[in-house]
C-alpha cells in the first residue's frame, strides 16, 4: 500500500494509549497490556487504515485485537479511524503496533495463546522470486504456529486468484485443516460474520470476486 507521508502520525501514535511503541516488551504477556486474562486474543496482519479492526473491536468488546502494520503514516490514519469509531469511549481492546511481520516471532509466543489470525488482502507478490514474502507462504505459516493456539484459525481474504489457489496449498503443506473455502464471498451469506475492508468495497464495485478461506491449526 502506497501512501503519502503524514508528518503528524509518529507524534500522535506516541501519545496514544492503545499504540504499542515497543511490542517486543509484551512477548508472552499481551494479556497484561489488555489488563485481562480471560478474553481471547485475535491478530490482524497488515491492518492498513484500520477499517477492519475498528469494526471488529467495537462489535466484540470481549475480544482483544492486536493490529500490525509497518508504516507510521498508515498506522496514524488507523489510529484516527479507530478513535472515530469509538467516539469518546476509551479504546480498551485494541493494541495497534508497528512491526515487520516477517519478524513476528519476536513479539508473540505460545504464552500469548492467539486464537485467530486475520489476513485481509495482503500483497500477492506474484513474481516467483518474491513469493516467499507472502503472508500465507509456508515460511510464514510455520512462524504463526509458534504462537497460534491449537485449534486456532486463520481467516484469509483476497481478490487475487493465483494467491488464493497457491495459498490453499501452502496451508495444506503446513499442516492446517481447511474448514471453509469460497471463490465468491458475496454469495456466501453464512460463510462467516464478514466485515468489509476498504479494499473489499473497492473490489466489489469493480466486479472482482472476493476469495476467502478458514484454516485450522491442528
Amino acid at each position: 500500500m502506497r501512501i503519502r507521508n503524514k508528518p503528524w502520525a509518529k507524534a500522535e501514535l506516541a501519545t496514544s494509549k492503545f499504540y504499542v511503541q515497543n511490542p517486543e516488551e509484551y512477548k508472552g504477556r499481551w494479556k497484561e497490556f489488555f489488563n485481562n486474562h480471560d478474553n481471547p486474543i485475535y491478530l490482524e496482519l497488515g491492518c492498513g487504515k484500520g477499517y477492519f479492526v475498528k469494526k471488529a473491536a467495537i462489535q466484540n468488546h470481549e475480544i482483544n485485537y492486536i493490529a500490525i502494520d509497518l508504516v507510521d503514516a498508515i498506522l496514524g490514519i488507523a489510529k484516527r479511524n479507530i478513535e472515530e469509531e469509538f467516539q469518546k469511549n476509551e479504546v480498551k481492546n485494541i493494541a495497534l503496533t508497528r512491526y515487520d511481520i516477517e519478524e513476528i516471532n519476536n513479539i508473540l509466543d505460545k504464552k500469548d495463546n492467539v486464537e485467530r489470525i486475520y489476513i485481509n488482502f495482503c500483497n500477492p507478490w506474484p513474481k516467483p522470486r518474491h513469493k516467499k514474502r507472502r503472508l500465507t507462504h509456508i515460511r510464514q505459516l510455520e512462524k504463526y504456529k509458534e504462537f497460534l493456539k491449537t485449534e486456532g484459525e486463520i481467516y484469509f481474504k483476497t481478490d487475487d486468484d493465483e494467491l488464493f489457489k497457491e495459498s490453499i496449498e501452502y496451508f495444506k503443506e503446513a499442516g492446517f485443516k481447511t474448514v471453509k473455502l469460497t471463490n465468491d464471498l458475496e454469495k456466501e451469506q453464512d460463510f462467516w460474520c464478514n466485515i468489509e475492508t476498504e479494499h473489499e468495497i473497492k473490489f466489489k464495485k469493480e466486479g472482482i470476486k472476493i476469495k476467502a478461506g478458514i484454516f485450522k491449526y491442528k
